[in-house]
């Protein structure tokens, strides 16, 4: 082999080491790099769930307990010696050392809401704080508090973290003031439906127990009862949900008041399978169904008025079925009435019922109602047997 020929070949190998070193350098960087970048995606998933702990307490509002709460988690995650929070006139929380500053922090209050620094002068030379971090909380725009955090010098990378910090607890105290609306407009539904008991069916189902005073006093005694116990269950404070099986026992009550109003005119059949009684639902969900049965039946039809209830079990749910041969309406008016748009005082419960299944169990559990003019109304309702987090009140 020639020299050029040796020297071809020591050249080329030369430049494979130096190829497959470049190779393996680079690929090792890439391995660098990658185990870097999911240290990285670590640290950060482990950051924002520390924030979220940290802020999850202020989603029940601004309180000295859940101001602590807050307060005990995020001071580890900002690196603080001290951390406090406020409302707009007071400490609710103080996390940490040098608890001795909270009246100089109290008076950083009365200054208008805004991210700022302030020094802290101390007579005690082991005090770990020398500088604060005030930064102001909001809901929905007004001040409502502020994170104030404490370190032993000012940074400008210490203030940046405690504004974005105030910044996400200010986000869980917004949620908070929507979940209060929220609760809000639950009770105004509620108290909504229990307005729908109406006083006119109230004075005919007491004229109709004293027309039995002198008659049937036995028969009074028992109709006031269940007049008692009815407005007992459709009045009661607190709660939510109840059982099917109190439903209907409140339904029964209300038919018997029915009963004695318009006798044989009213026949009524409940079909109701015993495995499906403690099936938990909607608070006062039934009874407006019934009463908007009696309604067209009854009130807008000389007729005799029948009434069917049913409810079975179809696996996973139980289905009600609520049936009336009353004079029934056109489709178009009913469409109006779920959307709100037939009136203030039209169809407030059966909108309110549908409204109420939906908020709870999603769209595809608002009623399902069928009716024409003249062919009466059949309304069906599907409840989940169980729903997570759902569970009926003590009976009153």
């Amino acid at each position: 082999m020639t020299v050029l020929g040796t020297a071809a070949l020591v050249l080329a190998g030369l430049a494979l080491f130096v190829l497959g070193a470049a190779l393996g350098h680079g690929a090792a960087r890439r391995q660098q790099e990658h185990a870097v970048d999911a240290d990285g995606a670590r640290a950060l998933v482990h950051t924002l769930h520390t924030v979220a702990l940290a802020a999850a307490p202020l989603r029940a509002g601004l309180t000295p307990d859940t101001a602590r709460r807050a307060a005990r988690r995020l001071r580890p995650l900002l690196g603080a010696p001290a951390l406090a929070l406020t409302d707009t006139a007071a400490v609710l929380a103080w996390d940490g050392a040098a608890e001795h500053h909270r009246e100089h922090l109290t008076a950083q209050l009365t200054d208008p809401p805004r991210t700022r620094t302030f020094p802290l002068s101390c007579d005690d030379e082991d005090c770990p704080v020398r500088w604060g971090v005030l930064a102001p909380l909001t809901t929905d725009g007004r001040p409502a508090g502020a994170l104030a955090v404490f370190a032993a010098k000012e940074s400008a990378a210490h203030t940046r973290a405690v504004a974005a910090a105030a910044r996400r607890l200010s986000l869980d105290l917004d949620l908070a003031d929507l979940d209060r609306a929220r609760v809000s407009a639950h009770q105004a539904e509620d108290r909504a439906l229990r307005a729908q008991i109406s006083p006119h069916f109230i004075y005919n189902s007491l004229a109709g127990i004293a027309s039995f005073v002198r008659t049937d006093p036995e028969r009074a005694r028992e109709l006031l009862q269940e007049f008692a116990d009815f407005t007992r269950y459709s009045f009661r404070r607190g709660g939510d949900f109840t059982t099917l099986a109190e439903e209907l026992r409140s339904i029964e009550q209300y038919l018997e008041l029915a009963r004695a109003r318009f006798g044989r005119r009213l026949e009524v059949t409940l079909r109701i399978a015993p495995e499906v009684l403690p099936v938990t639902l909607p608070f006062l969900c039934l009874q407006p169904l019934v009463e908007n049965a009696l309604k067209h039946g009854l009130e807008e039809s000389v007729e005799r008025s029948v009434v069917t209830i049913t409810a079975e079990d179809e696996g996973t749910e139980a289905r009600v079925v609520i049936e009336d041969n009353g004079v029934g309406m056109e489709p178009a008016r009913l469409r109006a009435i779920l959307r709100g748009t037939a009136g203030a005082a039209t169809g407030i419960g059966l909108r309110n019922v549908d409204r109420r299944l939906r908020r709870v169990y999603g769209d595809a559990y608002g009623l399902v109602i069928e009716t024409g003019v003249g062919a009466g109304t059949k309304i069906t309702l599907h409840v989940p047997k169980f729903r997570p987090g759902i569970q009926a009140s003590p009976p009153p």
